[in-house]
């Protein structure tokens, strides 16, 4: 089988690994390479840096509705191909240059959190489960029929960061055991239920802050589903700051207003929600480093009484 390969940041590496060890890969597709870190150095995208080691022609097109770019991929006379996180719709003369079109890994239980981010939503919303769905691509967002869905539990406590990591051991696996057995025709693909589609949208900055007028356990999966991008914050006398860890204290009362800082010792950073409260386990101030709740309280840059977004 020959397989060309779309993808751009780490959750999608595994997938290439794994596409590797079953297929004949004739060509990789990213994103181009971006300014990053302080110095705003050009990096190349983690798919890149791994193609590369494994000897794999890399392209990284600045726009993917051209001539050039369609007849690029005619060139490589491939089979499939398999799409993971790569960042661009895809248009018809790209979907239809492989033989059997392109295949999709999309990080949720479809038709829920079709879009661009659908890993920090379902854990911004709490959902108790997600997955892994393979689906055969068309010109919609995610609305192509299913092959097969993968599901896992989502912790409570569990970030969006560390849910990425299971999420692409799981669409390696899935590589490897139900992408042939698609090829083969040994499974089916299930148009989906398009009236219980659900979305994921693109994700701005602003989404990370904090609203302190919400249950202490919805303020908690806000900040685990934030995490590291956009990252949750919010504000107190003025400045910025980020809120990197949170668990909930407690799920109701609290006769504070929401965004007071309730307890702040040696024992607890607490801050009132709009039932209950959660702890600070670790935040950082504008300007200074992460710090956690006791070096935070010893330090003054928390203390009783003061109200956070206000």
């Amino acid at each position: 089988m020959r397989a060309v390969f779309f993808g751009t940041p780490e959750i999608a590496v595994p997938s290439l690994e794994a596409l590797v060890q079953i297929a004949d890969v004739v060509g990789v597709v990213c994103q181009p390479d971006r300014p990053a870190g302080r110095g705003l150095e050009r990096k190349p995208p983690p798919v890149k840096r791994r193609a590369e080691e494994l000897g794999l022609t890399v392209l990284q097109p600045e726009k993917v509705r051209t001539p050039d770019f369609a007849a690029w991929l005619r060139e490589r006379d491939a089979d499939i191909g398999l799409v993971i996180a790569y960042g661009r719709i895809l248009p018809r003369g790209v979907l239809e240059a492989p033989r059997r079109g392109c295949l999709n890994l999309h990080a949720s239980i479809l038709p829920h959190y079709r879009g661009a981010a659908p890993i920090t939503w379902a854990v911004t919303h709490g959902v108790p489960e997600t997955g892994i769905s393979l689906m055969q691509m068309d010109e919609g967002m995610d609305t192509g029929p299913v092959y097969t869905v993968h599901r896992i539990p989502l912790g409570p406590d569990e970030t969006a960061d560390e849910l990425a990591v299971r999420l692409a051991q799981l669409a390696a696996e899935v590589v490897r055991e139900d992408v042939p057995r698609a090829m083969r025709g040994e499974i089916t693909a299930t148009p989906q239920d398009h009236a219980q589609a659900t979305a994921a949208r693109i994700l701005t900055k602003e989404d990370g802050r904090i609203i302190w007028q919400r249950p202490a356990r919805e303020v908690h999966n806000h900040v685990r589903g934030m995490t590291s991008w956009p990252g949750a914050f919010t504000t107190v006398d003025g400045k910025l700051l980020k809120i990197l860890s949170t668990q909930v204290a407690h799920e109701t009362g609290s006769e504070a207003a929401p965004g007071t800082v309730t307890a702040a010792d040696r024992f607890s950073l607490r801050v009132a929600c709009a039932s209950g409260e959660i702890a600070i386990v670790r935040a950082q101030m504008e300007g200074r480093k992460a710090l956690g709740a006791t070096e935070l309280v010893a330090g003054r840059s928390l203390r009783e009484g003061q109200v956070l977004g206000s």
